[in-house]
């Protein structure tokens, strides 16, 4: 065979695996809009947790309200969009991405699982919305004549209701969401706020109809591990080692 044959059949060769990994591939391509007017010229990254730190992966500079993100990813991941000091999450997947940031509030579409995961962040926030409400109801009420005790009373019926109706909107979310990436990212925005890891009797129903997928997450599992002993140190079940001292020496 000739030297030219012997190039020509390599050629193919290279080229038939390249179609084919370009076809196994998957791609994301995020474009966002802001009218925020003090991000222009700002730069946006786009972080996922490795090793148990936020790195980045990506990176754009916001132009005239506008910014893009393209690459490829092997697996459907969790990422967040950092913005300045603060950020929001994002999924990355494959298809047409699209971030909307304003003043009243940021908001990813177009693709399902971005789709899924902020529906559930607004009507989280219309109930949280609704439990702000609740102070000015109680001034309304005063200004009535109504008296404390029957405004307290109504208020704090309302409170519960809505405490119920949010928890069981995160219960039912994270359940039905426990063997992809919006089961531990919504597990994440529940426990992130609590002043150290708690067992809650929400938190205990959601482990104790966990999926392993889920029980394996590496925030679950840490948070779960760590909630699990400091319940045990409370209930004196696990005492701290007394700290060693070493004896003065004989002089």
């Amino acid at each position: 065979m000739s030297t030219n044959k012997i190039l020509y059949a390599a050629l193919v060769v290279v080229t038939m695996i390249t179609a084919c990994a370009e076809q196994n591939s998957e791609m994301y391509n995020i474009q966002g809009t802001s009218s925020v007017s003090v991000l222009d010229g700002s730069k946006l990254y786009l972080k996922v947790l490795a090793g148990g730190e936020l790195k980045n992966i990506d990176s754009c500079e916001v132009v005239h309200g506008g910014f893009g993100f393209t690459g490829q990813y092997d697996s459907i991941r969790l990422a967040m969009l950092s913005i300045r000091d603060g950020g929001m999450p994002i999924v990355i997947e494959r298809g047409d991405i699209k971030v909307s940031i304003d003043k009243t509030g940021n908001k990813v579409s177009g693709t399902p699982l971005n789709e899924k995961l902020y529906d559930y962040i607004d009507k989280h926030i219309q109930l949280e919305n609704l439990r702000m409400e609740l102070g000015h109801k109680e001034a309304q009420m005063i200004f009535e004549g109504i008296d404390e005790r029957t405004i307290s009373k109504k208020l704090m019926a309302e409170e519960d209701e809505l405490l119920v109706r949010k928890d069981s909107l995160e219960t039912a979310f994270i359940l039905g969401n426990m063997d992809n990436v919006l089961g531990p990212c919504a597990f994440q925005m529940l426990t992130i706020n609590y002043p150290y890891p708690q067992l809650t009797p929400q938190i205990e129903e959601i482990m104790g109809k966990a999926t392993d997928k889920f029980k394996n997450d590496p925030y679950v599992k840490e948070y779960y591990s760590k909630a699990k002993e400091i319940m045990a140190r409370l209930r004196g079940e696990i005492q701290d080692e007394p700290v060693a001292t070493a004896e003065p020496s004989a002089e």
